[in-house]
Order: structure tokens, then sequence, then C-alpha cells
């Protein structure tokens, strides 16, 4: 489990990019990961963790965060609104806002409950008919319809198409990020986090690199 691997090269990415360490953020993916292995992690210090979803982040995080303290929780995958309060109560950032069902529950959710997760919304940068995300020609409207609703939204997350050079798509997130005015750039996994640093990631989505390879029952 190379942790301190991984955060050598990421340092040496922001180096590299004349960006501050403290400006990327590196999320350490636990998703149907055995817990032994992400106490080992949590055992070397790393409290920055990113799980796909709501059911197996609520059996795992609840217990971990009794004996660990300081854990920050992304969900990082696919978000039904049944699941948003859920969601909410358990993660400090939610990085696929993706469509204005999922924003309008969210803002009602964060009255009531008064607190909100940051936001990220998933830009769905290939076009792919199975990837959720708004398309690029759509994220300028759903910025807007998503500030208006007073949530705090962060940034933008994109996954790229496996087939395609992913720096083109962190170029392509990045551009709408700064028109938009938003800072916040969740881009970058296991193969390819060093390329979107360099393209101004603030948060890089690392599993297998750090876990090993993910464990299916």
């Amino acid at each position: 489990m190379p942790l301190a691997e991984i955060q050598a090269r990421v340092n040496a990415a922001c180096d590299a990019a004349n960006r501050p360490i403290s400006d990327v953020s590196l999320i350490a993916v636990s998703k149907v990961q055995p817990n032994e292995r992400v106490a080992a992690i949590l055992e070397q210090g790393h409290r920055i963790f990113g799980e796909n979803k709501v059911q197996e982040a609520a059996g795992k995080w609840p217990a971990f965060r009794e004996t660990y303290e300081g854990i920050v929780l992304h969900l990082i995958g696919p978000l039904q609104t049944n699941k948003a309060r859920q969601a909410m109560e358990l993660a400090q950032a939610i990085h696929t806002l993706d469509r204005p069902k999922l924003a309008t529950t969210i803002a009602r959710l964060a009255q009531d409950m008064g607190m909100c997760p940051d936001l990220f919304i998933q830009v769905n940068t290939g076009e792919e008919p199975q990837k959720a995300g708004v398309l690029p020609s759509e994220a300028d409207d759903f910025v807007a319809e998503v500030r208006a609703l007073d949530l705090p939204l962060k940034g933008l997350m994109c996954i790229p198409p496996v087939d395609e050079e992913p720096s083109l798509h962190f170029a392509l997130l990045a551009k709408i990020a700064a028109r938009n005015g938003l800072s916040g750039l969740s881009m970058g996994m296991s193969s390819d986090f060093e390329s979107a640093i360099a393209l101004g990631a603030t948060h890089v989505r690392v599993g297998s690199a750090i876990f090993g390879e993910r464990v299916y029952g």
C-alpha cells in the first residue's frame, strides 16, 4: 500500500506545475476495499477518502469515525435522489451533482438539515451516453441553476472516456470552470493524476494505486 509513494508523486506534480502542495487533495478511493486495507491507510494518517455508493459508505465510515478523528468523506459515485439525505449526513463533499432534480432535492434537504456538503457538478466531457453528468454545452446553465438555489458549489468533476487522451478532458473541464469562476476541479485517477494536476486539478481520486486491486465479493 504505497500511500507515501502516491503522495510523493502528487507533491512532485504540484512542484512541476508551480503549484503549492496544499492546492491538491488526494482522495483515497476506498470503494469495495476490505476494512483492514482502509484501516491501514488511516493508521498512516490519511484522512481524505472517497466512496461510490451511499450504502457502502454507511456500512463503513460511522465505525471508522468512532476510532479516527478528522475523516473527510467524498461521495464520488452516482447519487439517487432517494439517497440524498443519507449522503448529506455521511459525506463532506458530493462530486456527482448532475441534474436539476437532484439539485432541488439537495437544496430542500439543506434547508431542513441546516447544512450541506460541498458540491461539485459532474460534467460528461466525453458526451458518453452511458455516463452520468451534464453535457459541456449545458454546464454553464446548470452552474447558474445550482447557484440560484444558494448551494455551496465548489467546482466541477469529470471522468474521461477510457479510450481518449485524458488531458483533453481535463483541459475542457478547467476551461468550463474558469469561465464560471469555479476553483474546484475533481479530476484525475490512478493512471493520470499527474496530468490532471498539471491542468489544475484540486482533488485527485486514487484507488487501486493506493490500496491494490479492488476486491469484489
